[in-house]
């Protein structure tokens, strides 16, 4: 399945609306969301770090901030850049040191993005995880926005299991394991319902506060 193709992600939204009505009800709210891309390279994965716990807003500020620092956003250019220079972006400390980790593991070749790109869902994230910096939750979206992996479920994203409890009036969240669980009923089409359930918290949040 190509996920960047409309047509076969109205499908997809389709038939997890049709199977499931947690799906139908986020359907009915968003439609068929739009799904994210981003370089299937470093700088791709380097991107989802700076913009984790920050607002799309705030983190687009700094990651545009890293992008006139170093010209091209490369392991290179991060291992040579003064990590003062990094600091002034906005960059934190830990995902300095975590972006400079995954730089150094990509020259030294136990990271290998062209190999990722090839490998299983499974033994990508396991390529992925070995490197410092990189959890699971990293690993995973780097999978779905960067190499348009449709069944791979960020289960420990609480933003999921937060607008799974809203449609479903839950009183508590589910913990990861139990979401991973619950998220078996949607393959082969998870990465395609953590989308929706994305889409739906998004869309409710921007109600809630009227766009601001």
């Amino acid at each position: 399945m190509d996920v960047t193709n409309a047509a076969e992600l109205r499908t997809a939204v389709k038939k997890l609306a049709k199977g499931c009505p947690i799906m139908r009800a986020a359907h009915k709210s968003v439609g068929v969301p739009e799904w994210r891309t981003r370089q299937g390279n470093y700088a791709g994965l380097a991107r989802i770090i700076a913009y984790q716990q920050l607002s799309t807003k705030a983190a687009g500020t700094i990651w545009g901030r890293v992008e006139v620092l170093l010209k091209k956003v490369t392991p290179k250019t991060v291992l040579a850049a003064d990590i003062d220079d990094l600091r002034a972006c906005g960059l934190s400390r830990p995902k300095i040191s975590h972006i400079r980790s995954i730089a150094a593991a990509v020259e030294d070749g136990s990271l290998n993005f062209r190999r990722i790109a090839r490998a299983s869902d499974d033994d990508a994230r396991a390529e992925m995880v070995a490197v410092k910096g990189i959890g699971p939750w990293t690993a995973d979206v780097y999978l779905m926005f960067c190499l348009g992996r449709h069944d791979v479920f960020p289960h420990a994203d609480i933003g999921l299991s937060e607008a799974y409890r809203m449609i479903a009036e839950e009183d508590d969240r589910h913990p990861p394991k139990a979401f991973l669980e619950i998220g078996e009923r949607w393959r082969p089409y998870r990465g395609v319902a953590a989308h929706m359930l994305w889409a739906y918290i998004n869309a409710t949040r921007e109600r809630q506060t009227g766009g601001a």
